[in-house]
């Protein structure tokens, strides 16, 4: 099967002796059960599985529940220990003061339940984490599945990636685009906004951060000002808003802002965000295009290959420690700077007709240390760059 890498974190980890409880964060529909359904299948270990999926909002007496259930499926059964998975715990009430309690008491007491929580909130999760459970996790962080994974798993061509992004649960409706556009915006989307962020998340303008969504989705791998966002989006609020907002839907694994790199950390703050998908399927699944006609319209397909690559590299710096940013100047911009300590990596996309990159050159005189990258026209094509491991650039 799939995510081998992250299932093997996973073994090794559980194999070692109870000291942490391990979690498995992400966006939606990014392999996270079935991640979890490997294990329980070839781990050989005794496990306990319940999702808060079906407890709604509930109180904490959950997740007591659940672990009195799991202490007595270890005394039936008479086994060593067991393994407690709880899934979507962000839906949980104080979800993470409620497993301290525990964890800190069969810690104290040497009851050998070893613990493991998914979250597909990474935000909220997160908070949980290190407001109550300091010291006491390690993250697995599963992104969106990349081009290696997906003809691995699927035969996806890369046309087909880039198109169709790396959501698994959706391979088996890609024939019918119809349907396929219905169940990524229905349910992806529109459950990740309305169940992930606003029913979990304290909003003040549900409208806005939802509208702000859909516009960098329109806009996705162009700059746009907070100002005229705010002037698209016909809303009076203030830029401090939008950048949490945009923040929030990063955290969701839907839509984030890169950053102008310029060397100092205040301005890249300040500055005029480049927006970017973190799934090129949130981009076509709401265009009225289909496949073909889209690879037809150079222009559109430039922004979609565009996207890919931007996706690619945000989702391989949560595991390669690097940073993403852009840079322009003037007229002058280079679409992705990438930055890992003093090492530095800058990345122009063509897909057109032409390869003149004067904005790389620039950069390049300026900081002579960097590594440019051209991709696509007479660079590396870009199907063979999503098969690269963005780490091992550096």
């Amino acid at each position: 099967m799939f995510q081998r890498s992250q299932l093997k974190t996973l073994n090794d980890r559980i194999n070692e002796s109870r000291k942490f409880i391990q979690v498995i964060t992400g966006p939606r529909q990014v392999g996270k059960t079935m991640l979890i359904e490997q294990f329980m299948d070839e781990s050989g270990f005794a496990c306990h599985y319940a999702s808060a999926d079906t407890a709604g909002l509930a109180e904490n007496v959950w997740i007591h529940q659940q672990w009195e259930t799991a202490l007595l499926k270890m005394s039936t059964g008479n086994f060593p220990e067991i393994i407690l998975i709880l899934d979507e715990i962000q839906k949980i009430d104080k979800w993470a003061d409620t497993v301290k309690a525990r964890w800190d008491s069969d810690t104290l007491t040497h009851v050998p339940v070893k613990l493991v929580i998914l979250g597909s909130s990474p935000l909220l999760v997160q908070k949980g984490l290190t407001e109550s459970l300091a010291g006491r996790f390690e993250v697995i962080a599963m992104q969106h599945w990349s081009l290696a994974e997906m003809e691995s798993a699927f035969n996806f061509t890369p046309e087909e990636f880039a198109w169709f992004g790396g959501y698994p649960g959706s391979v088996s409706l890609v024939k019918d685009e119809k349907r396929w556009k219905d169940y990524i915006v229905n349910s992806l989307i529109e459950t990740s906004i309305t169940r992930d962020i606003l029913l979990m998340t304290r909003i003040h303008k549900p409208a806005l951060l939802r509208n702000l969504f859909y516009l960098g989705c329109a806009y996705s791998s162009q700059i746009l000002s907070y100002t005229k966002m705010l002037g698209q989006l016909h809303d009076a609020g203030n830029t401090t808003t939008l950048a949490d907002y945009l923040h929030t839907l990063g955290s969701a694994g839907l839509l984030t802002g890169i950053e102008k790199w310029s060397g100092s950390r205040i301005t890249k703050r300040s500055s005029s965000p480049k927006f970017q998908v973190l799934n090129t399927a949130l981009i076509s699944s709401q265009n009225l295009m289909k496949f073909q006609d889209a690879r037809n319209d150079l222009t559109f397909w430039g922004r979609i290959i565009e996207s890919a690559i931007g996706s690619h590299l945000i989702n391989g710096s949560a595991s390669g420690n690097y940073e993403v940013y852009y840079w322009r100047d003037g007229n002058q911009e280079v679409d992705f700077i990438l930055q890992k300590n003093s090492k530095i990596v800058a990345i122009e996309v063509k897909s057109g007709l032409s390869g003149k990159t004067p904005g790389i050159k620039t950069f390049c005189n300026r900081y002579p240390a960097t590594r440019p990258l051209l991709v696509g026209f007479e660079g590396i094509p870009w199907q063979e760059f999503l098969r690269i491991n963005p780490e091992g650039l550096f």
